[in-house]
């Protein structure tokens, strides 16, 4: 992890802090070391642009093991800084691969270049029942932290997730 970032002013104000749901969270999380790698990497190389990818691998209740994340086109042009919007065709061809395996698509993962890894009202709106939300700080094209998140038990806010396995700085 390299130095602490200023938090913009934003994340301290009610219609972000609204959306954090401080208490601890009951899910787990297995996630190996490499599929941390290609998410910290393609984050990196797309900076000062948010990146975007889909997770794979199996998901049950609140238990989410990961197998795999593969980047995926960040179709948001007009706001790439601070916003993505996934390609569908990308989600969906993934989807079709998948197909007659035991694995699925159980997440989306993207980056906040120069904010915390910390969810934000856009990621509320976009985000999916049952689905794993990792989040991954870049501080001047470097790095910073990575958290994980899932929506809680009423869908208005996102609770952090502690993994356990491989992982880097959380």
């Amino acid at each position: 992890m390299t130095t602490d970032i200023d938090e913009p002013e934003r994340f301290r104000t009610p219609a972000y802090l609204a959306v954090l749901d401080p208490t601890p969270s009951p899910a787990s999380l297995q996630i190996g070391a490499e599929t941390i790698t290609t998410m910290i990497e393609s984050a990196c190389a797309g900076y000062p642009h948010e990146v975007c990818g889909l997770l794979i691998g199996s998901a049950h209740e609140e238990r989410w093991q990961v197998h795999e994340a593969r980047p995926v086109a960040n179709l948001n042009q007009a706001r790439a800084s601070d916003r993505f919007q996934l390609d569908p065709a990308a989600y969906q061809q993934i989807d079709r691969e998948l197909r007659n395996s035991a694995l699925e698509i159980i997440g989306v993962y993207h980056s906040h270049p120069d904010c915390p890894a910390k969810p934000s009202p856009t990621d509320l709106e976009s985000a999916w029942e049952g689905f794993l939300y990792p989040i991954i700080s870049i501080h001047h094209g470097q790095h910073h932290e990575i958290r994980y998140w899932h929506l809680n038990d009423s869908g208005q806010a996102f609770q952090q997730i502690a993994s356990t396995g491989s992982h880097h700085d959380q």
